[in-house]
């Protein structure tokens, strides 16, 4: 919720569940079986696919929500070409010896 701005209230109100329904989700305040109804629109309000929440809750390994997002693909893809650009910069130092030197 935090990653995107999201208060509990806002939560709760995209989901179309009361307060208190996203309060036990976020702490687990209340264990019990939850509809899977709920739990798949607390899943899309987030953002995430509606069977989420419910593979959370049955210990199943939760899908990477962020796969496939262009924008984490293109961050993914300048980290490649800046490390090449280190890389580089650290082999023509080091073939003209000016090398950061310790003081």
């Amino acid at each position: 919720m935090a990653e995107i701005d999201l208060t509990q209230a806002d939560l709760a109100a995209r989901a179309g569940v009361a307060l208190m329904t996203v309060r036990e989700l976020q702490h687990n305040l209340q264990p019990r079986r939850r509809n899977p109804r709920t739990l798949a629109a607390v899943s899309e309000a987030l953002g995430w696919p509606g069977d989420q929440l419910a593979r959370v809750l049955e210990g199943q390994p939760a899908d990477d929500v962020d796969q496939g997002d262009p924008v984490l693909a293109e961050l993914d893809a300048v980290r490649a070409d800046l490390t090449a650009v280190f890389r580089r910069l650290d082999a023509i130092e080091r073939q003209l010896g000016t090398g950061a030197e310790p003081s």
